[in-house]
């Protein structure tokens, strides 16, 4: 049986990319189709390099053949990724840091910083330079989780001028506000005063080579946000939520936050914290307190990666208290589910820098809103 490439176009003209309107023929994905009788091979361009939306186009490709034009077909897909010139970064980078990494959650409470602290010392463990931005100015919690609430940055000299040493703990360097305060005392500040304490913290640091920062954001969406990507070109967001209807409702916001057209961050993925139960006892029984694969719903219908689930154990709380993140108890299952998480993260941002151009920092044009910062 000879195959007909008109009869291949028009089927194509039924499916779209995700996220795109225009179906796979008006939008200039379909870049060719040849047929040699009842082989028919599909050349296949995106714009997008996420590797979800390219095995989800392919899929949907030699579905819709096999169903439209020959269930007998043989079908072979080309696919490449044109990527865009990476653009030259604008705001002020920080020499030495490769890769600077949001985390965010729309609302408090979801475990955003015991996340953080975890993908820091999961980062250190595979071999990457790691440093955390403790962004949370009002409720900063680093210094606790990582054992150094009683140390202070020291001063050194870095040609000629005076920079802040980060503390280090545990292979990973931090700065956080609550090193420059009591442990009781409550930092009172306007949003203009929180964005320059956050602002020193960042260009007057001696941070030396990184492979990631990490920035622990506080929760919402509100003026340190803005001022964090004003100041810098964050590679990448990654949103915390736990599976309730009210933490992804605002989980939501915030990766509309970084995607909308204004900030211009990708999202690198989402994970659902708090996701199940275990008890010691019945190990291979999960009891899903708070709802059942809502974060990982919620990813697939704003199509951006789920990076994995992280359940209710107690020894990752008390290992926070204690300051020694969890992910730190090798050959336990928290150290397993952070490795995995910690692995997508890092494919991911790989994937991102290889195929997308560089991020921009923005600058705020209105009382109302910001923008990208153009040349």
């Amino acid at each position: 049986m000879k195959l007909d490439r008109k009869d291949i176009l028009k089927a194509l003209e039924t499916i779209t990319i995700a996220g795109e309107g225009k179906n796979m023929v008006e939008s200039g994905a379909i870049a060719n189709v040849l047929t040699f009788g009842d082989e028919v091979v599909v050349e296949l361009v995106l714009n997008t390099p996420a590797m979800h939306i390219k095995k989800r186009a392919e899929d949907d490709i030699k579905k819709t053949i096999l169903e439209k034009v020959s269930a007998d077909a043989k079908i072979k897909i080309n696919s490449k990724v044109e990527v865009p010139e990476k653009a030259e970064i604008k705001g002020k980078s920080i020499p030495g840091i490769k890769n600077i990494i949001a985390v965010a959650s729309g609302k408090g409470g979801v475990g955003k910083s015991t996340v953080t602290a975890n993908l820091a010392v999961t980062l250190a463990k595979m071999g990457f330079s790691v440093g955390v931005l403790d962004a949370d100015i009002y409720g900063p919690s680093m210094p606790i989780m990582f054992d150094v609430e009683n140390e202070k940055p020291t001063s050194i000299t870095v040609d000629g001028k005076s920079k802040m040493k980060p503390v280090e703990s545990y292979e990973v360097k931090m700065l956080s506000i609550g090193f420059f305060t009591a442990p009781s005392q409550a930092v009172i500040w306007r949003g203009p005063m929180a964005s320059k304490a956050l602002n020193q913290m960042i260009f007057d640091a001696n941070w030396g080579e990184l492979d990631f920062m990490l920035i622990d954001l506080p929760p919402g969406t509100g003026d340190i946000h803005l001022s964090i990507m004003q100041s810098l070109p964050v590679t990448g967001a990654v949103v915390v939520s736990t599976p309730q209807a009210v933490a992804l409702a605002d989980a939501k916001k915030g990766v509309s936050m970084f995607l909308s057209e204004a900030i211009n961050v990708p999202v690198l993925g989402i994970i659902e914290n708090m996701a199940y139960f275990t008890p010691e006892e019945l190990p291979n029984n999960k009891y899903y307190i708070f709802g059942q694969e809502g974060a990982k719903n919620l990813a697939q219908d704003l199509d951006v990666p789920f990076l994995g689930e992280v359940p209710i154990v107690q020894s990752i709380r008390e290992a926070g208290d204690y300051g020694r993140p969890a992910a730190m108890q090798t050959g336990s299952v928290v150290a397993s589910v952070f490795e995995e998480i910690t692995r997508k993260v890092v494919e991911e941002t790989i994937s991102r820098n290889q195929n997308l151009p560089a991020s921009e920092a923005i600058k705020i044009t209105t009382m109302a809103g910001c923008s990208a910062v153009k040349k």
